[in-house]
C-alpha cells in the first residue's frame, strides 16, 4: 500500500467511523425505546439520543475537509474505535438497572456537565479549533475562559461525558471502552503537545497549567 493511500485512508477513517457509531446510537436508540424496559430503558434511549446530538453538533468539523494528514492522524483510530465499542455497549448490552432510582439521573447529569465543559471550551478557541492537531494561519495560545484553568478542557469535557455516559450503562465492555478512550486521550494529548510547543508562548502558559485536571495531570 501506497504512503498516499495510507494518508488517504488516514483521513477517511474517523468519518466513516463517526457514520457507523451514528448508526449505532440509532439502533440502540429503537432497541431502548421499543423494549419493555421501563423508566431506566425510556432514560436509556434518552441517553443514547443526547449522544447522536452530540456527535451531530460536532459532524461539521469531523467531516472537514484536511489538505494532508495532521500529527495526530493515527491516534484519532483508536480515539474513534473506542467511542464505538462504548455506544455499541450501550446500545446491545442488557441494562444492569430494573426499576427506577433518582440515583440514574446522576450518570445522566454527569455526561450532561461534560458535553457543556466541551462546547464551552470549543467555543473559546473558535475559528482555532479542530479535531486534528494543526498549525494555523496567525496561530496563537489561547489562554482565557476554562483555558486558564487547564491546557485541555476539551479533553476534559470528553472524557467526563463518556463517564457518565458509560457509569449509566455500566457493562464490562463499556468500561473497557472508557479506559482505551483515556489511553487514547493520553496518546493524543502528547502528540498535541509535541505540534504545539513551538507556537510562541505555549512552553510558558503550559508550564503553569496543568493539562486535564488541577492536582493530578
Amino acid at each position: 500500500m501506497t504512503a498516499t493511500m495510507n494518508d488517504r485512508l488516514l483521513l477517511l477513517a474517523p468519518r466513516v467511523l463517526s457514520v457507523v457509531g451514528a448508526a449505532t446510537l440509532l439502533a440502540g436508540i429503537a432497541r431502548h425505546a421499543g423494549g419493555d424496559g421501563g423508566a431506566p430503558g425510556a432514560v436509556a434511549a434518552a441517553l443514547l439520543a443526547a449522544y447522536l446530538g452530540w456527535l451531530l453538533l460536532e459532524a461539521p468539523v469531523t467531516f472537514r475537509r484536511a489538505a494532508a494528514p495532521p500529527a495526530d492522524a493515527r491516534t484519532l483510530l483508536p480515539y474513534a474505535l473506542a467511542r464505538i465499542l462504548l455506544v455499541a455497549s450501550a446500545s446491545f448490552a442488557p441494562l444492569p438497572w430494573d426499576e427506577w432510582s433518582p440515583w440514574l439521573a446522576v450518570p445522566a447529569a454527569v455526561f450532561g456537565a461534560g458535553v457543556v465543559l466541551r462546547q464551552a471550551a470549543i467555543r473559546t478557541l473558535g475559528r482555532l479549533y479542530s479535531h486534528h492537531v494543526m498549525r494555523q494561519e496567525n496561530h496563537r495560545v489561547v489562554t482565557g475562559g476554562l483555558y486558564g484553568i487547564v491546557r485541555h478542557p476539551a479533553y476534559a469535557g470528553m472524557l467526563l461525558a463518556n463517564a457518565g455516559f458509560a457509569s449509566f450503562f455500566l457493562n464490562p465492555a463499556g468500561v473497557l471502552a472508557l479506559l482505551l478512550l483515556g489511553a487514547a486521550v493520553v496518546w493524543r494529548i502528547r502528540v498535541e503537545e509535541r505540534a504545539l510547543r513551538d507556537v510562541p508562548g505555549y512552553r510558558g502558559y503550559a508550564a503553569g497549567r496543568p493539562r486535564l485536571l488541577p492536582g493530578v495531570w
